[in-house]
């Protein structure tokens, strides 16, 4: 049986606008699986990136609990959510941020570093995951407005793993990439999903969704569906099918 990582119990967020409320989450009851490579879609305002801002401690809650192991994250101040957020999850975003007046490596060191860890260990694993995504020792020494948009994003993914998060989260990590770009983006999350690395990525892109093993359907803010596609293998015709048939069937 998978271990659970995350669960959410009646998860609701609500907001005013105009003088009107939006209920943009409904009463969502989750849980989220070691090992998994969880893909969020849907249409646009469906909820899906407040889901995972709610679900990484990056929002609270309006009503509802989120818990991690057995802490109640939704409990925690905004100090705690810090906290929380830098000991056990890490973020890849469209947009990179890295910060201009560093270089690569110091943009991933200081990540690290948040957590008080030892500089030389840090800057072992920083190292071995550049080899890992294929950035190469000469690039560390770059300043981020050096870097192609690929080459940024493997970087972001280096930064979001190095303090060995238990949940990856990305939201639309490819949206700003070209298509080759993007497949070898893609291709460096499944790979460390196969090493065990949890992932949960929001997407509107099938070709990024194929490569989840669960999805799940958000419809006006709440779960309409999930489907389970088994690890991914490049070129399974029959992934692709399933996937297909299962959007078609959310309304997609």
């Amino acid at each position: 049986m998978k271990q659970i990582l995350l669960k959410t119990e009646s998860l609701s967020k609500s907001f005013s606008s105009g003088g009107t409320m939006q209920h943009i989450l409904k009463n969502i009851d989750l849980e989220l699986y070691q090992g998994d490579f969880t893909v969020i879609m849907g249409a646009s305002g469906a909820g899906k990136s407040t889901l995972l801002y709610a679900l990484s401690g990056m929002d609270t809650p309006s009503l509802g609990t989120i818990t991690f192991g057995d802490k109640v994250i939704s409990d925690l101040g905004s100090d705690g959510l810090a906290v929380f957020r830098r000991q056990h999850c890490g973020f890849v975003f469209q947009q990179i941020y890295l910060l201009d007046g560093m270089s690569v490596m110091d943009n991933v060191l200081a990540a690290g570093l948040l957590l008080d860890r030892d500089k030389k260990a840090l800057a072992r694993r920083a190292g071995e995951l550049f080899a890992a995504v294929g950035i190469s020792q000469e690039t560390q020494k770059k300043f981020p407005s050096q870097l192609s948009g690929g080459e940024a994003q493997r970087v972001g993914i280096v930064r979001a793993l190095i303090n060995r998060p238990e949940i990856l989260f990305a939201d639309e990590p490819t949206g700003a990439l070209n298509s080759q770009t993007g497949l070898d983006v893609l291709d460096t999350l499944t790979r460390f999903n196969r090493q065990g690395q949890s992932v949960v990525m929001v997407t509107h892109d099938m070709r990024s969704a194929r490569r989840g093993n669960r999805i799940l359907y958000l419809k006006d803010g709440i779960i309409l569906g999930e489907c389970s596609l088994g690890q991914y293998e490049h070129g399974d015709r029959k992934r692709h099918e399933a996937l297909s048939a299962f959007l078609e069937e959310m309304g997609w």
